[in-house]
């Protein structure tokens, strides 16, 4: 009987649970957190949006961040305090420019094979999350970046995917609330949206139907690879062996060591010193996002809000309408380390854009919220083996993680079923 521990219960983390309890594995997940999907899983913009996998690996990228360096409200902020780690996830950054067709490619068909396990999913397990299947737009308000994005979308049909061209009275077809003046935009109808915290949340509780056990309020300390599997050390929640301590001294912390098979890591910007744990190198940094949750609390707020999801290249602004009553808009990326705080003048400009394109929605009750992107310099995810038997990884999706998760966790799922199968007795039970 194989029991696989799971490190994080964001989206990663979950759908890569629900992955291996439908192969029949015993599951233990981890997280630090009182619930599932309290991190980066929380309020991001809403999206599944195959539409918006190009990499940001271009030359282009660079010259924007170095502009933008001392602009409080740049879409693009990078903090220009030294620091190693930003350097040399920057460096490698750089030199995945070279890749930036194919990794593209790649992402969106990867998107487009998770569409078909999340869907399936959530019909299953009956998961309500305000789910919209209306499409993604992508507007442009200059020639600039509509030609660029013209560009990118013959990445995106080699990669199979439906997007076309749209005038921009065919945009306003599309969604009667645009106002404003647009040189034309790009329509994915196969894209939808949701509320990823609700899609989470209720695929964590099939997870606990199928037997999962939960490990809320437990910090993963460290991981250790021995002949008999991993073990974990956890502090807190724990129900492994107490009698490990470590950081003696005036606040002596006890420490759990629960031993496992195999071990999957899924705990974003944590990824990266637990992968060290146990010798392998994943170079995640943490790219903080911004979103507003915009209460639609009169008629008038209601009526004049989008449905259809847009992305506004330009501004790097997406929006989602999670059911009758609220709007999420979301955007800006931050390079500022492990820094979760939430700055006015970050969360302005989302406020702004809202006010620009959609004047009479009611915005005085906004509620601001920021989440760290766990990302790889390449900007595909690490999914797979690590150097060390019974040692996976299911990490670093960045920006495209709800996208992206059902698929890398059927990938790794998949890996792990081929070199830690389940025992027959154990597919017997679970069948």
């Amino acid at each position: 009987m194989s029991n696989i521990a799971v490190i994080g219960a964001g989206i990663t983390g979950i759908t890569t649970a629900y992955a291996l309890l439908q192969r029949g594995y015993r599951v233990t997940v981890y997280d630090r957190d009182r619930y599932a999907a309290m991190q980066t899983s929380f309020a991001n913009g809403g999206q599944l949006s195959a539409s918006n996998a190009e990499v940001w690996n271009q030359t282009s990228t660079i010259l924007k961040g170095l502009k933008w360096m001392f602009r409080r409200d740049a879409p693009l902020l990078v903090n220009p305090k030294p620091d190693w780690h930003k350097l040399s996830w920057m460096a490698e950054f750089c030199s995945n420019i070279p890749r930036y067709e194919a990794n593209t490619v790649q992402t969106v068909k990867l998107a487009l094979a998770a569409r078909e396990h999340l869907h399936a999913w959530a019909e299953a397990e009956n998961i309500v999350f305000d789910h919209e299947k209306r499409g993604i737009l992508h507007v442009y308000t200059n020639a600039k970046g509509y030609d660029h994005a013209t560009r990118v979308n013959r990445l995106l049909t080699e990669a199979g995917l439906d997007r076309r061209a749209v005038t921009p009275e065919e945009m306003r077809e599309i969604e009667p609330a645009l106002q404003d003046d647009f040189v034309g935009g790009y329509f994915t109808p196969s894209d939808s949206t949701g509320d990823i915290h609700k899609y989470t949340r209720g695929l964590a509780d099939a997870c606990l139907r199928l037997g999962a056990e939960f490990r809320f309020d437990t910090e993963v300390q460290e991981l250790s690879h021995g002949p008999g599997g991993v073990a974990v050390f956890h502090t807190h929640g724990g129900r492994g062996n107490l009698s490990v301590v470590r950081n003696a001294g005036p606040k002596e912390q006890e420490v759990a060591r629960t031993e496992h098979d195999g071990v999957v890591v899924c705990a974003g910007m944590q990824s990266r010193k637990l992968a060290a744990d146990v010798g392998d190198r994943v170079n995640i940094y943490p790219v903080k996002g911004y979103s507003v949750t915009i209460p639609l609390d009169d008629q008038v707020s209601i009526d004049a809000c989008p449905w259809v999801s847009l992305l506004d290249d330009d501004a790097k602004i997406v929006t989602s309408r999670l059911g009758e009553d609220r709007m999420r808009i979301a955007g800006t990326a931050e390079f500022n380390g492990a820094n979760r705080d939430i700055r006015s003048d970050r969360v302005e400009p989302l406020v702004a854009w809202c006010r620009r394109f959609f004047p009479d929605v009611d915005t005085e009750h906004v509620i601001p919220w920021a989440g760290l992107r766990p990302m790889m310099p390449g900007m595909l995810p690490r999914v797979g083996s690590g150097r060390k038997s019974g040692v996976f990884y299911n990490t670093g999706h960045g920006h495209l993680g709800w996208t992206l998760s059902p698929a890398t966790a059927e990938l790794v799922a998949e890996r792990i079923a081929a070199s830690l199968p389940v025992t027959q007795a154990r597919q017997a039970e679970a069948g």
